[in-house]
């Protein structure tokens, strides 16, 4: 029937393709230093509005978390992070691999709040344990909930209190700024680092890291791990594709828009749905028969956790390119499903 497995099983966005395809034949240095990311680059400090920024693009989010965070911090220093970030589950201990440790803290919600970094520093106070020194975030989170503007200025007000930088993960930035209060300038002046998801909002690959300040060996680290692309112009093509008007905007509000359709349609059939994602991710509480008949329906969507017995919480993602038919099809075949 339809995947509503990720935000990333098609290829990439019309226009995207479209800008790729008119410089295909174009000759250009390689390894980012070409005038496509050059001028990707000067655009995205221009919607940050921070000139000094230092922009790099990556390949994908797992990638970048690594890079980031081992070129920040020391082998001995740790991140902080909730206890369901994506460096915490499902980056097979690629940030431990580098030789830094993650604190992760309980979180209810998927967030991290000044209260949860409060409780770490003390227990981490000499030589025989690891330093805090970075506190990691997801804007959206892993489970769809997102942060706002004053959230994210609490957590700068506690990380400069304790002297921790603060890492913002941003694989789906653009449905949390579709739905929330955060600008581009916001996240430039409230974080020490963040990235401008494109894998999952329309691009084919691609992330755009922001440090607010240049970090002149950021390349060698880089280069070190793999993460300079020879033909490194394709990023730099696909980032000023999206984001030179309002398309990495209007695709994320698009797959907001069809996953509040899931949520309320669900809701209305009677399933509980115990996050509250105003994203593009949904998670409803499903009977096990019903996942099943679901499945054998040609349907694809995460498992997310046994609830009880006889009930499972599912993940369903829409993206820039979810035909609203094949929402109103998925809820008349739940609704099938419940007779």
């Amino acid at each position: 029937m339809y995947s509503f497995r990720n935000d990333y099983s098609e290829g990439a966005h019309p226009k995207v393709l479209q800008a790729l395809t008119e410089t295909n034949l174009e000759q250009t240095r390689g390894y980012g230093l070409d005038p496509r990311c050059q001028k990707a680059a000067d655009l995205i400090r221009t919607l940050c509005a921070a000139p000094e920024a230092d922009v790099h693009f990556l390949m994908g989010g797992t990638q970048t978390n690594l890079l980031v965070i081992e070129a920040l911090l020391k082998p001995y220093q740790a991140v902080i992070a909730a206890h369901t970030g994506h460096i915490n589950v499902h980056e097979t201990g690629a940030i431990e691999g580098t030789g830094r440790k993650v604190i992760a803290i309980p979180s209810p919600d998927g967030k991290v709040t000044p209260a949860m970094v409060e409780s770490v520093p003390e227990l981490h106070s000499d030589e025989h344990q690891v330093v805090p020194a970075m506190v990691y975030v997801s804007n959206t989170t892993e489970i769809g909930t997102v942060y706002s503007k004053a959230e994210l200025e609490a957590l700068r007000t506690c990380c400069d209190k304790h002297g921790l930088l603060l890492f913002l993960d941003g694989a789906r930035l653009g449905s949390a700024m579709a739905c929330g209060d955060i600008t581009l300038p916001d996240l430039a002046a409230l974080t020490d680092a963040f990235y401008i998801g494109g894998t999952k909002n329309g691009a084919l690959f691609g992330e755009a890291l922001i440090f607010s300040k240049p970090r002149e060996d950021f390349r060698w680290y880089m280069k070190r791990r793999g993460g300079m692309l020879a033909k490194g112009r394709l990023l730099g093509v696909q980032f000023q594709a999206l984001l030179e008007d309002d398309t990495f905007l209007n695709s994320a509000r698009h797959a907001n828009r069809l996953a509040i359709r899931l949520r309320e349609g669900i809701s209305a059939l009677g399933y509980p749905m115990p996050v509250t994602s105003p994203s593009n991710q949904q998670f409803p509480i499903l009977p096990n028969e019903t996942v099943k008949q679901l499945q054998t329906m040609g349907y694809e969507f995460e498992i997310d956790r046994a609830v009880d017995p006889g009930h499972t919480q599912i993940r369903l993602v829409t993206s820039w390119a979810t035909p609203e038919d094949a929402v109103e099809k998925f809820l008349q075949n739940l609704s099938a499903c419940a007779k």
